[in-house]
């Protein structure tokens, strides 16, 4: 415990408790407020959240092109801790797997349903509109948010020799007042922490489904509940291991069952139809880039961009501690080129393949009426990706792949989220080597699963969603004072 800030650990534990006992007892309620208060967000802030998702994204790009691109994070003389295979393996299995897994189907068939700007009869237009708007809210933008604020991390931790957490990252007057310092980063750590247990939770719903729809295994508490220890369990062992023969393992199987799992769709699906698809997504997607990524719904009167694009995006800023710190923990020896290239580009580029065929492969379905997964993605969600394999001639066995490749996401995500919070709790983490104490990382293992079980239970999952979300839009303003005070550090740099 030597190493535990235990005013940050204490003040955390104590919020959680809190705050879940509270979102339990008062379900219906929590969810209600919290609904409501998205909503006035959205409503009277929504052009805000849209300015500062296109600002970051502006940002990293604009950094790809000044003097400070080769600056590299650790020094001049620094070296690269991973290799890129792994490191594009570790930062996204962190950052998005799971969501792929889920929406990569449903998303597509779901703008297809319910999307106002729709045409009536116009199949290419309204496919590629579904297929344009899911890579919208997975793409560029939300990745854009964690470049941002990962370079920030990297920096004030490797160059700076600061501690990896975010009271770090706003300027010796925010760190030298203790109380104000421990306050941001609290917050830091519940947001992280209450992220990653909605994901699991939500998670071990989908995954409860699949045994379901695969195997007839009722879904039901004790079932799910299973799930969740089964979950822990892996996590545990894989936290103790540390980053390097923990995480790194399960990401490089998460890649590999990934890439087999796209390739099966792809080759024992509609290929033809899907390469076709791919090309013409992406001139549509370019085509209508910046119209779609600054559409406020102002002339109409709908709140379809309250629930997706400003909801992602707020659910973007408030993922942002926990992702950009463990992003910021692996890039250690990277220029900031590469570390752009590698954040912001790479993960886009899979995500636009990936929703290219899952989504193209589902929505095949619905245009050559094969399958019902239309009227399944609206009546049961977590089963839509199982939905699409039940044409296929090896469905189980895709469906028992994608069960595997759930957990291991699952699980890669409890450890990675474990480990920031552990960083954030502890009293100094800049040393590339301190992954911070054990004992912390266990506890943090072990609470992320007894919260989702409890959430699980007690019908809190989705209000404690709808908190996180609204969490991201005081952090995205952290995030701009944060670039500043980072533009700050690259310029004493040169200099110096």
């Amino acid at each position: 415990m030597n190493n535990i800030s235990k005013s940050r650990f204490f003040t955390a534990v104590a919020s959680i408790i809190f705050i879940t006992t509270v979102v339990s007892l008062n379900s219906s309620v929590s969810e209600v407020f919290f609904l409501n208060l998205q909503t006035f967000l959205s409503k009277y802030l929504g052009w805000m959240i849209i300015l500062l998702a296109n600002g970051f994204l502006v940002f990293s790009i604009y950094l790809l092109f000044t003097r400070y691109k080769d600056i590299k994070l650790g020094g001049s003389g620094a070296t690269p801790a991973y290799s890129y295979t792994n490191w594009i393996a570790m930062l996204f299995s962190a950052g998005l797997g799971i969501g792929l897994l889920f929406y990569g189907v449903a998303e597509p068939i779901m703008h297809l349903n319910s999307y106002p700007g729709m045409i009536d009869g116009n199949v290419s237009y309204n496919a590629g509109k579904a297929i344009g708007l899911a890579n919208l809210h997975w793409g560029l933008h939300g990745w854009a948010i964690y470049s941002s604020l990962g370079l920030c991390f990297a920096f004030a931790s490797y160059n700076k020799n600061l501690p990896f957490r975010v009271s770090s990252l706003l300027g010796s007057k925010v760190a030298s007042n203790k109380n104000l310092a421990i306050t941001i980063d609290v917050i830091a750590i519940l947001t992280t922490v209450f992220g990653v247990t909605t994901s699991l939770g939500l998670g071990t719903v989908q995954i409860s489904a699949g045994l379901n729809h695969v195997f007839e295994i009722n879904e039901n508490f004790i079932n799910q509940l299973m799930i969740i220890a089964f979950i822990t369990a892996i996590g545990l062992v894989s936290v103790s291991l540390g980053l390097d023969s923990g995480i790194k393992k399960l990401s490089q199987i998460n890649m590999v069952l990934a890439i087999s799992l796209l390739l099966f769709i792809f080759i024992l699906g509609p290929t033809i139809f899907i390469i076709n698809a791919l090309i013409q997504n992406f001139g549509a997607y370019l085509n209508t880039l910046i119209q779609s990524a600054t559409w406020t719904e102002v002339y109409n009167d709908t709140s379809w961009q309250n629930g997706w694009t400003l909801f992602y995006y707020a659910w973007w800023f408030a993922w942002a501690p926990f992702v950009s710190l463990f992003i910021a923990r692996i890039s250690y020896g990277r220029s900031i080129k590469e570390f752009i290239i590698g954040v912001l580009f790479v993960p886009s580029a899979i995500v636009f393949i990936w929703m290219g065929v899952f989504g193209n492969a589902a929505i095949y379905q619905v245009i050559n009426e094969t399958s019902q997964i239309s009227e399944m993605v609206s009546s049961n969600l977590p089963v839509a990706l199982f939905t699409l394999f039940d044409v296929y001639p090896i469905a189980q066995f895709l469906s028992i792949l994608s069960l595997i490749l759930i957990v291991t996401f699952f699980v890669t995500s409890s450890d990675s989220g474990a480990l920031v919070a552990s960083m954030l709790s502890s009293k100094s983490q800049s040393n590339i080597n301190d992954d911070s104490p054990m004992l912390s990382r266990i506890t943090w293992a072990i609470l992320l699963g007894v919260l989702a079980a409890v959430l699980l239970y007690a019908g809190g999952l989705t209000a404690l969603q709808t908190s996180v979300v609204i969490t991201g839009v005081p952090f995205a303003l952290i995030v701009v004072f944060a670039c500043k005070q980072f533009l700050k550090s690259l310029k004493e740099e040169i200099i110096n």
